[in-house]
């Protein structure tokens, strides 16, 4: 039986542990804060795809990755017995000007190459939109059947109640226990900094969001997605609000007048949020990697440990089809990791930094 040390109880270290542990590993989860802490544990679980078009190897397997998320998160729920509070409803974005209108009608044709006839794009007029009441300047809107929701921190919370089941050991600490033979290293922002502090090269660092989440029970509508803003309606009756992409910060885990101001934003766009009690504000870093694509290999010049990291805003929508990638690479010795997304691809080029992916 192969035994693996995962370090991080994010949805990446989660993710991976479960497949593991379904194909067979003795799994050791280290954590040193608490399961789903960080990114993982924020409110927003906005499951959204790249628009069809500028195909490339991140949104292919981007893709690849929403396709398989309904079965993933179903067989996590029903053996964790755990409501990951995943469903795939779609996401509604008003169109704000003539040339976008022209887009969104042109990428209709992309999304049925090349999502492959499993979801839809539609172009609607507003009458015709479903679920949360906005306003469009040009009278359409966008309505894709692609994007998802879910809960993170149940999700997170279902992942780690199944592996418990699976047996799995969950210990307190940022290090493998001694004797660890494979090491699989998704320990977020402290972990990019790490690497990059034994690579003396940068490896990615944290990026702040912040995000709300509010009083309002739209659990079966399709999210709303507004001027770089998301709405999401969650399966408890809850509707999440978010969020802000800071480089620059005074404090991870502070909630400042930014995220007052997105709240703002969120009551002027959806006129049923206008009286919704804020239940709660979140901030925390998302870990992004130099190409800002998801990161997973060996680390290098340091034989039995791998690198699985970079989730930014998609760690949720990639980690299914990571996990299974992550399994491969540690349990056969390869994987067939996409090109941006290897630890290699994040060193820096000899006339600059590593390609950007996205």
């Amino acid at each position: 039986m192969a035994e693996i040390t995962i370090i991080g109880a994010g949805i990446f270290g989660l993710s991976a542990a479960y497949v593991l542990a379904q194909r067979g590993a003795k799994v050791t989860i280290v954590e040193r804060d608490h399961i789903g802490a960080g990114a993982s544990g924020g409110v927003v679980g906005a499951l959204a795809p790249h628009v069809p078009e500028l195909w490339n190897t991140k949104k292919a397997f981007q893709l690849e990755s929403l396709l398989m998320a309904q079965g993933f998160w179903d067989q996590v729920a029903a053996f964790s017995g755990v409501n990951p509070g995943y469903a795939r409803l779609g996401r509604v974005q008003p169109i704000p000007d003539t040339a976008a209108l022209d887009r969104a009608h042109e990428r209709i044709a992309g999304a049925e190459e090349l999502w492959q006839g499993q979801a839809t794009w539609q172009v609607l007029r507003l009458s015709d939109t479903p679920g949360l009441s906005f306003d469009s300047p040009t009278g359409w809107a966008i309505y894709d059947t692609l994007t998802a929701r879910q809960a993170p921190r149940a999700s997170a919370h279902a992942l780690a109640t199944g592996l418990r089941r699976m047996n799995a050991t969950f210990l307190t600490g940022d290090q493998p226990p001694e004797g660890a033979q494979k090491v699989l290293w998704a320990s977020g922002v402290q972990g990019l900094l790490d690497l990059g502090e034994a690579m003396g090269k940068m490896m990615g660092n944290g990026v702040k969001g912040q995000a709300a989440l509010l009083d309002a029970d739209y659990r079966n509508a399709p999210q709303l997605f507004i001027d770089g803003l998301h709405i999401v309606p969650h399966a408890d009756g809850t509707t999440a609000v978010g969020s802000t992409s800071e480089r620059y910060y005074s404090h991870a885990s502070h909630t400042d007048e930014q995220l007052e101001t997105l709240i703002g934003r969120a009551r002027a766009a959806c006129p049923n949020l206008k009286d919704a009690v804020v239940l709660e504000r979140w901030a925390s870093l998302r870990p992004r990697s130099p190409t800002r694509a998801p990161m997973l290999g060996e680390w290098p010049d340091r034989p039995g440990h791998f690198i699985l990291n970079g989730g930014f805003k998609i760690g949720y929508g990639m980690a299914p089809k990571l996990a299974h990638l992550a399994a491969d690479l540690l349990l056969e010795g390869e994987a067939d990791i996409p090109e941006g997304f290897r630890v290699t691809d994040n060193l820096p080029r000899k006339n600059g930094g590593p390609k950007n992916y996205t």
